[in-house]
């Protein structure tokens, strides 16, 4: 491996008319092909992945990303005491795999021989590093699977065809995808039992005329309020091409040749451009500089800047807003990829072109220039290799995810979005993130109000085609809307719906069946989301709960299952070692069990009225026999239940050997309160025993 780039011995050239079968084809360059590559391996399935480039990563490395887009929550446990540990929120915000690559990015560049949480020292990101450094460390993650033949990696093709078979009344199969080398022009095929659409486009939904929309919907598509009742599929979000910029001493820096036309021409004129941030100059803290620094010489919170600290140039200066690159013929989406990559030249030119100064108030002289860093970003000139892509052309999937699952104003004082029973991951971004071009049907926000975004997860169904089997959307092509993709198509968030596509195809053909009975059978998505919990991937919002924790897997399937949830909807936390009272109980077990709820006229114990929460709950179970309460008609729902008690209920509850249960389960049958683990713990081995999972 050179400068984060396999050897060459590491790529399949297939030859021109050549015909290859795998079991799972892969098809893009974006970061969530990339880590459904990962979860498909991992998942134990032949894969192969076909891309544009010969570096993997997309958003963090051939689009030149490397300062990642994270989530922007505090970790509260007590009032006013928060807790900024990186590394338990990455282990309860992301997967392990993602966790890894974030951890072996931080071994691989330290600040001053030390392994230091931020390494760019960026104040936009939480986690920034060079791309090289994070094309090794997503090289070495799949570098064992190339070595044993469980990968093929074929670089330099993009996809020109999709085959299909259909038979009578039934929907279409794609088959396989007909590729094209970017190089010669030499055409292969790549058949496959399952393709997954990983590219930052969309390609594959054009390709295929499956259907799919672009570009900004109407009220009558989505029911998203926010929408105008006319859908404009011309405003789509803008791209940017970003460039790696090095601080150098005076008379060091590199200067970048002046564009053809600068000033001139409509694509490169220079009036939106600036060099400073709320009246802030460019190199001083909290300006454009450090915004997206990926590397830095000085370790310390105060972002300070030194000359040899690397900055990613993404800023609003640089947003190409004159075309977009969805719903055009290819050639005009070449003109504007090109004319995007002109206007961030223009950009690097009018800032070497600048006195970059702080104010007078900074001690330290930090007058400077650029030289840009081509070693990182694999070109000349500095500029990445492709734009950075923020919309792509979106499947109509058999779920669609809307403004209002993720939107804070609809939640009240909730902590969370919507919380889809077949998530199978979840993801973050502070607010609606929507770079817009120069179209001016654009929607504008009315209110900082309706730009606020809560936690959320990733429904199953929102990556099944709605008529196209042996399909798998991913990255930015799942069913979301423009305005929920703004916050779905951030880093973490792709890297999560890739990962999770990737064992969804392995795990379809594990259990020999189609990822859309998978997607419609309650059983195999508890059985799929049970995977997913053990390979360390969260599918619910806590923040207390990372993904090593013994009872990750039991809390994780209970919450997403809405069995076991939070003791409060207004904050983020499970608190596995609180206890849980009597009519949490009761409400968990009639959950997990089915049981029809009663609603009778008469309560039967004094102290659970008809308005109380489990009242349904409490009547079932006592209608049952499983409870009789505490005699002299009280049932004390706010008492804290104890072990014994629920060996009692769930004995009573069904055909179950409560011996085997708590016995399997490492808890005590003893008198003492049970903690809130302990009741997913037990309630989660009825479930697997109920649906009959292994």
């Amino acid at each position: 491996m050179s400068n984060g780039i396999l050897d060459n011995r590491f790529f399949t050239k297939p030859t021109d008319g050549q015909v290859l079968s795998f079991p799972i084809l892969i098809v893009g360059g974006s970061t969530a092909a990339y880590s459904a590559t990962l979860g498909a391996l991992k998942g134990g399935a032949n894969v192969c992945l076909v891309q544009p480039k010969h570096i993997l990563g997309g958003q963090f490395t051939t689009q030149v990303l490397s300062a990642c887009d994270d989530p922007q929550l505090e970790k509260k446990f007590n009032p006013g005491e928060i807790y900024e540990d990186k590394v338990d929120r990455d282990k309860y915000a992301f997967s392990k795999t993602q966790w890894q690559f974030r951890e072996h990015s931080r071994e691989l560049q330290p600040v001053n021989s030390k392994q230091v949480d931020n390494p760019g020292g960026g104040w936009v990101s939480t986690f920034a590093t060079t791309t090289v450094v994070m094309a090794e460390a997503l090289n070495e993650a799949i570098q064992d699977f190339l070595s044993n033949g469980k990968l093929t990696l074929i670089p330099f093709a993009e996809p020109v065809e999709i085959l299909f078979s259909q038979s009578f009344n039934e929907r279409r199969q794609v088959t396989g995808i007909v590729f094209q080398d970017v190089n010669n022009n030499q055409r292969f095929t790549v058949n496959a039992q399952i393709t997954i659409e990983g590219t930052d486009l969309g390609d594959l939904l054009e390709l295929g005329n499956i259907e799919s929309r672009v570009g900004q919907e109407s009220q009558n598509d989505t029911g998203e309020p926010l929408l105008p009742q006319v859908a404009f599929p011309e405003c789509q979000q803008s791209i940017t091409f970003c460039a790696a910029l090095e601080k150098t001493a005076q008379g060091a820096g590199v200067t970048i040749s002046k564009p053809e036309g600068y000033g001139i021409k409509p694509w490169l004129q220079t009036d939106k451009f600036t060099a400073s941030y709320k009246g802030r100059a460019f190199f001083e803290q909290f300006s454009i500089f450090t915004y997206r620094r990926i590397k830095r010489l000085k370790e310390g919170d105060v972002p300070t800047t030194s000359n040899g600290d690397v900055t990613i140039l993404n800023y609003e200066s640089n947003d190409y807003k004159l075309g977009v690159l969805n719903g055009v013929s290819r050639s005009d989406r070449q003109k504007h990829i090109q004319q995007a990559r002109e206007y961030t030249q223009a950009y690097i030119y009018y800032l070497q072109s600048q006195k970059l100064k702080t104010n007078n108030w900074i001690l330290i002289d930090q007058v400077g220039e650029l030289k840009p860093r081509g070693d990182l970003t694999w070109t000349k000139d500095g500029i990445a290799l492709e734009p950075y892509i923020r919309e792509a052309r979106r499947g109509i999937a058999l779920t669609t995810i809307v403004y209002q699952d993720t939107a804070q104003q609809y939640y009240g004082e909730q902590a969370r979005g919507r919380c889809f029973e077949d998530s199978v991951g979840i993801g973050h971004y502070a607010l609606f993130d929507i770079h817009q071009t120069n179209n001016p049907n654009h929607l504008i926000f009315n209110s900082e109000k309706e730009t606020k975004c809560l936690p959320f997860t990733i429904p199953l169904t929102a990556m099944i085609p709605i008529n196209t089997d042996n399909l798998i959307l991913s990255a930015k092509s799942i069913g979301t809307t423009h305005l929920s993709n703004s916050v779905y198509r951030m880093h973490t968030t792709e890297w999560a719906i890739g990962e999770a596509g990737g064992h969804l195809a392995a795990f379809a053909l594990n259990e020999g069946v189609n990822v859309r009975t998978i997607a419609t059978s309650k059983r195999l998505i508890y059985k799929f989301q049970s995977l997913l919990t053990r390979h360390k991937i969260p599918l619910f919002w806590y923040n207390d709960v990372v993904h090593d924790d013994p009872d990750f897997e039991a809390i994780q399937i209970l919450a997403v299952a809405g069995i076991v949830r939070t003791e409060n909807y207004n904050h983020l936390y499970f608190n596995p070692e609180g206890t849980v009272n009597r009519a949490v109980v009761s409400v968990a077990v009639v959950n997990v069990m089915g049981f029809e709820l009663l609603n009778p006229e008469s309560p039967t114990f004094f102290d659970v009225p008809k308005n109380h929460f489990a009242y349904g709950a409490i009547e079932t179970m006592a209608a049952k026999g499983i409870v009789s309460g505490m005699g002299n008609g009280y049932f004390a729902p706010s008492s804290r239940c104890t072990r014994e008690q629920l060996t009692f209920i769930v004995g009573k509850s069904g055909d179950f050997n409560v011996y085997q249960l708590f016995g399997s389960s490492g808890t005590p049958m003893d008198a003492q309160p049970l903690k809130r683990r302990e009741l997913s713990r037990i309630l989660y081995l009825v479930l697997r025993s109920k649906y009959e999972i292994d």
